[in-house]
């Protein structure tokens, strides 16, 4: 039988594993907020690229460093969130690629095809976030994450790095944790839109850092220990804002406003802690977006076909110090959508001189 401190460790990974994000610079954390473009005449040729951009962009609000390490060092809390007052600063490096091949393809008005090409996307993205949280209650803890982007697209040759979307979250456990019971976290993200727009630079030239539009999630992840492992899933539900007052050169046409689809994620899995030092993770998670919509000058409408987008991911959490526990983890999409590869790396920053 776990001893309550190792339950409390283990509740605390699971939930910070599976809380998705909105996403998303950055992530992968790895659910799509924008479907990709309907393969149509009529869709812009750049659409598609707006969709990668979004897709790669997604990053986790809250990453398993953090309620790991806080678990591991107050076994006796009642919540495993912070403890009112408490405060924590973690630092990731997250790297995907998605590499895509599509066909452009457009008609005249005599049936004739007028335009035929075969576009190719092989884009690596590199981010570095720090995190930082605070416990306002013992079962509510609120967090800050800014994210600092780099990109490079091999079949254009275009490089960037720029500032990405900055996101504020709240985590809540209604219940106190008891042994033998699940565990129950809801949890709300507020995504703003600080990065370079996708529809505001030149798709030819440049890469976006952010998603281009403000956006909110809200959520619920319930985790049960199965001794000496935990199950755990979630289900969150993505809104985003309408873009408008836009003026980017789309081909021989300029998009004027952008309206993103909302988007529905779940994700399920295990955690097994081998030791008290070494824990691994596995968890699938799964996004279904709904249609986006593309205004231009000239009155033309382009609505983004529904899309799916599942991922596979797998984790391992190392206690390098009884202070410090560093989380390695690698993942790869199942689906055209999702990026190809991902992997990441977090640890967790001393600023216990901030700490009361």
């Amino acid at each position: 039988m776990l001893t309550f401190a190792r339950t409390s460790w283990m509740t605390a990974f699971v939930m910070a594993v599976m809380v998705p994000a909105v996403h998303a610079e950055d992530a992968p954390a790895a659910t799509s907020e924008v479907p990709p473009a309907a393969a149509t005449p009529a869709a812009p040729a750049s659409t598609a690229d707006v969709a990668r951009e979004a897709l790669t962009a997604k990053e986790d609000d809250v990453t398993a460093e953090k309620n790991l390490e806080e678990v591991f060092q107050a076994a006796e809390k009642q919540y495993s969130l912070l403890k009112s007052g408490e405060m924590a600063l973690d630092f990731s490096v997250d790297y995907s690629y998605f590499r895509n091949d599509r066909i452009d393809i457009a008609f005249n008005d005599s049936g004739s095809i007028s335009r035929f090409l075969i576009e190719q996307d092989a884009q690596h993205s590199f981010s570095n976030s720090f995190s930082f949280d605070y416990g306002i209650w013992n079962n509510l803890t609120a967090n800050v994450r800014l994210p600092l982007v780099f990109k490079y697209d091999s079949a254009k040759d275009v490089s960037g790095a720029a500032l990405g979307d900055v996101s504020f979250g709240m985590r809540w456990q209604p219940f106190a944790l008891k042994r033998g019971a699940p565990v129950t976290t809801l949890f709300a993200t507020a995504s703003t839109a600080t990065g370079d727009s996708p529809y505001k630079i030149n798709p030819n030239t440049d890469l976006s850092s952010g998603k281009g539009y403000y956006a909110g999630s809200v959520g619920a992840s319930v985790s049960k220990v199965i001794d000496p492992a935990v199950v755990f899933g979630s289900v969150s539900y993505t809104m985003g804002f309408d873009v408008t007052d836009l003026d980017q050169a789309r081909g021989d046409r300029v998009l004027t406003e952008f309206h993103p689809g909302d988007s529905i994620s779940f994700s399920m899995g295990m955690a097994y802690a081998l030791s008290y030092d070494l824990s691994v993770s596995a968890s699938y998670q799964q996004s279904y977006a709904f249609q986006s919509e593309y205004l231009f000058s000239n009155g033309d409408f382009v609505g983004s076909e529904d899309s799916t987008s599942a991922s596979f991911s797998t984790s391992v959490g190392i206690r390098m110090s009884p202070k410090r526990i560093v989380n390695v983890g690698f993942g790869f999409g199942l689906t055209e959508e999702a990026s190809d590869v991902t992997i990441g790396i977090s640890l967790p920053i001393d600023i216990s001189g901030l700490k009361k």
